[in-house]
């Protein structure tokens, strides 16, 4: 059986982390959220790290939320839900403060919780294959757990679009929003990446981590507000998961069906 994440560091102190379930296009549950949790914990203080590179293996970065995972989470009480979400929250809190600088290389389609690990990351690169969704609604929920680092990224004005409308978008798109910065041809990518490492690697090991912290500092991020904010929303998704509405989204995407809510032109056009 495969690693659900694949680690490689190579002789410069580049940490390439690969979510490794292209079978279902990286999508994460339990045991991938707990293995990249555990690596960005124990990278923090390892001076032979330099850098981390987080991409997907196959044709997609991450796809979000495993389908195992949402059947399990839709049949679980509200307490659980928010313990599932404050696991997911903790991740994406070790990889947007982790003192390392972090390059998400978007080899392909991110969506949902994987727009999530995107925004997350200090620099980006996206293959011009590259989609985009934060769908969330349509399952009768919210991008919770992930909308501060993605509110941060595209602002108020295209939060308020993507995150009520659903729809997808593409890498030319992202990179106009501010969610990648940089796009370039599939062939391309890894010579795009290696281009941002070259320029990071220039850079003093210290005087990165400080930069990072500096740029914290004047959005007025820090980890203590963080972890406020990510019980609430917790606690948001978990009283979503376990409504009525979110019943019958998780429900009809499960069960491949048409949600209540909407009528049979919406499915069409949908």
């Amino acid at each position: 059986m495969s690693h659900p994440l694949r680690q490689h560091r190579d002789s410069r102190g580049v940490l390439t982390l690969t979510l490794n379930r292209p079978e279902v296009h990286n999508a994460f549950g339990d045991e991938l959220i707990a293995q990249l949790s555990t690596v960005l914990q124990e990278t923090r203080d390892d001076p032979a790290i330099r850098a981390i590179v987080l991409t997907g293996a196959g044709k997609s970065f991450s796809a979000g939320a495993d389908m195992n995972w949402m059947r399990g989470m839709a049949a679980a009480s509200a307490g659980e839900n928010e313990q599932d979400a404050l696991r997911l929250a903790r991740m994406l809190r070790q990889l947007n403060y982790h003192p390392k600088p972090v390059i998400a290389r978007i080899n392909g389609a991110a969506m949902g919780g994987g727009v999530g690990l995107v925004a997350c990351c200090d620099l980006t690169v996206a293959s011009t294959d590259a989609r985009f969704a934060l769908s969330e609604v349509r399952l009768g929920l919210v991008p919770a757990v992930i909308s501060p680092y993605v509110f941060r990224r595209i602002g108020e004005g295209h939060a308020r679009r993507y995150f009520l409308s659903g729809e997808r978008f593409d890498a030319a798109r992202a990179q106009a929003i501010g969610l990648v910065q940089d796009v370039v041809a599939a062939e391309s990518l890894d010579t795009a990446v290696e281009a941002r490492l070259d320029d990071l690697l220039r850079g003093g090991p210290e005087a990165l981590g400080h930069a990072k912290e500096l740029v914290f500092a004047a959005a007025g991020q820090d980890l203590e507000r963080q972890r406020r904010i990510d019980h609430d929303n917790a606690r948001l998704i978990a009283r979503l998961r376990v409504s009525a509405e979110g019943q019958e989204g998780l429900g009809a995407f499960l069960d491949k069906r048409t949600a209540q809510w909407m009528n049979q032109e919406d499915a069409k056009d949908g």
